[in-house]
């Protein structure tokens, strides 16, 4: 009886996403005429354990116990649509965290995060978002995803425009961050550049710390695809995303100030079935609810 339930609430986002990528106007990645990575994007650290495949239309990530790796974007965003194929590792990954996300500079940054918890094998890997502005985070949410990321590539994605963010696993909205600014909340609008990393979470990724990383099944490897530049720049890193607010950008335009009605129900059932956790009902870590959740 579950198998079939699982299988129908999967057949209905496959028919949600072919109805709604003609409607919403989101584009999948293409591989084949994707950026090579060397165009936009540049090594940050690791330089020993980062692999480039299929001519830069693919890199690898590797981790061993003496250090990680990472990526990032040559340029600064002020918005735009940012999406990514990634396959994490799977094989006893827990203290293991995969990253992509977008962040600004400094100490009060502003930062929007797709995370890939590790977890030991036979155990599902957990995907948790995250979003900080003016150097505040602690706005985890954590969903257990209807696929099993590590055996194939799959895309990421987050939407950032000045109406909301939202985040997205293969087309389906899986959470809405909105803008209101106007009722006093803070929402990101700093210069971002698009990072990527594989690096060593084991105080915290898995069972809360408690699951350490078992180094004996390194090196560890996560491998990211989709290079192209879909953002609008900010070369001046004094001003913020403002100027990047333009209706000539599409992700700005009225489109996409809400999700669609196929988006909306899509959210709704993916939040119910998979989510896993929510800070907004977190009652032992904020007694007092979020005056942001009433509005997310």
């Amino acid at each position: 009886m579950e198998y079939i339930l699982i299988l129908g609430f999967v057949s209905t986002l496959l028919l949600i996403i072919k109805t709604d990528a003609r409607v919403h106007g989101v584009k999948r990645i293409d591989i084949n005429q994707e950026a090579g990575f060397d165009e936009n994007y540049v090594v940050t650290w690791g330089q020993d354990h980062v692999l480039k495949l299929n001519q830069g239309k693919e890199v690898q990530l590797s981790m061993v116990y003496s250090s990680g790796s990472g990526f990032e974007s040559k340029n600064h965003y002020g918005s735009g649509f940012f999406q990514m194929r990634i396959k994490v590792f799977g094989n006893n990954s827990a203290g293991v965290v995969t990253a992509f996300y977008l962040t600004s500079k400094g100490d009060t940054q502003d930062e929007v995060d797709f995370e890939f918890l590790g977890n030991i094998e036979g155990k599902p890997i957990t995907l948790q978002t995250n979003v900080y502005t003016e150097g505040r985070g602690n706005r985890e949410q954590r969903f257990s995803l209807w696929f099993d990321p590590t055996t194939d590539f799959h895309t990421y994605a987050i939407l950032w425009n000045p109406y909301h963010i939202v985040f997205y696993v293969d087309t389906i909205p899986i959470r809405v961050f909105n803008n209101n600014t106007s009722n006093g909340m803070n929402y990101p609008s700093k210069p971002m550049q698009v990072v990527s990393s594989l690096w060593n979470g084991e105080n915290w990724a898995t069972d809360g710390g408690k699951t350490k990383i078992n180094w004996a099944y390194a090196p560890f490897k996560a491998s990211f695809q989709g290079f192209s530049d879909s953002g609008c720049h900010v070369d001046d890193l004094s001003i913020n995303s403002k100027a990047c607010g333009s209706s000539m950008y599409w992700w700005n335009t009225m489109k996409y100030n809400l999700l669609s009605l196929y988006e909306q129900k899509v959210y709704k059932d993916v939040r119910k079935k998979y989510m896993s956790y929510d800070y907004c009902s977190d009652q032992s870590r904020s007694p007092i609810f979020p005056n942001e959740c009433r509005y997310n």
